[in-house]
């Protein structure tokens, strides 16, 4: 059998190619006769400019920029192209893991480390820009973003109102014309992994803030702080709550796509074409997909149903593979084309032990998974 592995990474833990990695060491320990093919997939999250970069044979660059809390941290950005195109990730400067988890503020977080790598990616004068969403620590609205970019977000005395969603509260002014000179004749592709609106139950404070920090009392006031926002910007003429995946990396897709006049992509199409994944799929026979979490959001443009889509147009069946798997029904996983999903814990286990072991528990489920289906097949 030909086996395509084709993971993302496993946020805070293992990279999409170490996943893939263990799932191939442990299915090759039970079926060595079988071909594996590794191919490391991201949607727009984590790793997705290293992801695309290797892909296009670029080159990657780094430079410091404000982390989430206002700390530097070292960023990546990619060149592909021959440099005429930029990657610029958000999970590299406003992520989760640019921040120890006791760090983490989700009222606070800013983009604003985006801003400014976004500014070093410009300096390269791209003809194009690809801004991945995913893995975001913030739930600003992309407001620090927009002010790195040279944006004035003011409030009703004129000062720049305060970092994160918190400080939408205060937003009584709105000018873009720097930002849009900075970004003038460079076109913007949004890589995005979510289809989430930026407002209401389905939105960006109400889905995602809490894996950031935030409580329930939290959730309400960046919800109608991101309320605020929009409807100041729209004074202005512009939309970022209406269209699907403005809720993106905490309301980052509504500013760029909705300002900026970037335009939104699913961010693991990007990266199947890519990495031809087309072909590849073609030729197998099964696909082993993974990633840390799966639930009901793996439906909404996360890399195992987009693999999953491409694989049920040419009838390959696909296994998913998590970390931990969701409450409630995988009817929507199931629909996309996954045929099944596994956790890949023995059984009860701490973070602590789940992050530590993660390779060794995928190389064993792969194994196991392995052996079944060679027992039936052969």
């Amino acid at each position: 059998m030909r086996i395509l592995i084709a993971p993302d990474s496993f946020k805070e833990c293992l990279t999409a190619e170490a996943v893939a990695n263990a799932i191939a060491v442990g299915w090759v320990r039970g079926a060595p006769a079988d071909q594996v093919v590794q191919i490391p997939l991201a949607d727009g999250g984590e790793g997705t400019t290293v992801t695309l970069s290797s892909a296009m044979n670029g080159t990657l660059h780094q430079a410091t920029v404000a982390g989430p809390n206002g700390a530097p941290v070292s960023a990546s950005y990619g060149l592909i192209e021959d440099g005429k195109t930029a990657i610029v990730e958000v999970a590299e400067a406003s992520g989760l893991d640019c921040v120890n988890e006791s760090d983490r503020n989700a009222m606070t977080a800013s983009s604003y480390g985006t801003g400014e790598l976004i500014m070093a990616a410009l300096k390269h004068q791209p003809d194009t820009l690809i801004v991945c969403l995913g893995g975001s620590a913030t739930t600003d609205g992309g407001a620090g973003l927009l002010q790195a970019l040279g944006a004035q977000l003011l409030d009703k005395n004129g000062n720049p109102i305060p970092p994160g969603g918190e400080g939408l509260q205060h937003i009584s002014d709105f000018d873009i014309a720097e930002a849009k000179t900075n970004l003038a004749d460079v076109r913007i592709v949004v890589a995005c992994d979510v289809t989430n609106p930026l407002l209401g139950d389905l939105g960006a404070a109400a889905v995602f803030g809490p894996q950031k920090g935030a409580s329930p009392d939290d959730v309400n006031v960046l919800d109608n702080n991101l309320g605020t926002f929009a409807r100041c910007v729209e004074k202005s003429g512009y939309d970022i709550s209406s269209f699907e995946g403005s809720g993106a990396a905490g309301g980052i897709g509504g500013a760029v796509a909705g300002i900026l006049g970037g335009v939104l992509k699913p961010g693991i199409e990007l990266v199947m074409s890519a990495v031809d994944m087309e072909t590849h799929m073609q030729a197998a026979d099964l696909v082993i997909t993974a990633e840390g979490a799966i639930d009901g959001q793996s439906a909404s443009g996360k890399t195992p149903t987009g693999v999953a889509k491409l694989a049920k147009r040419y009838q390959v069946p696909v296994i998913g593979l998590a970390g931990k798997l969701g409450e409630g029904s995988m009817q929507a996983v199931h629909e996309a084309g996954i045929t099944a999903v596994f956790p890949i814990a023995p059984g009860p286990t701490s973070k602590e032990d789940a992050i530590a072991n993660a390779a060794h528990y995928l190389e064993n489920t792969a194994e196991q998974l392995a052996r079944l289906i060679s027992g039936i097949t052969s």
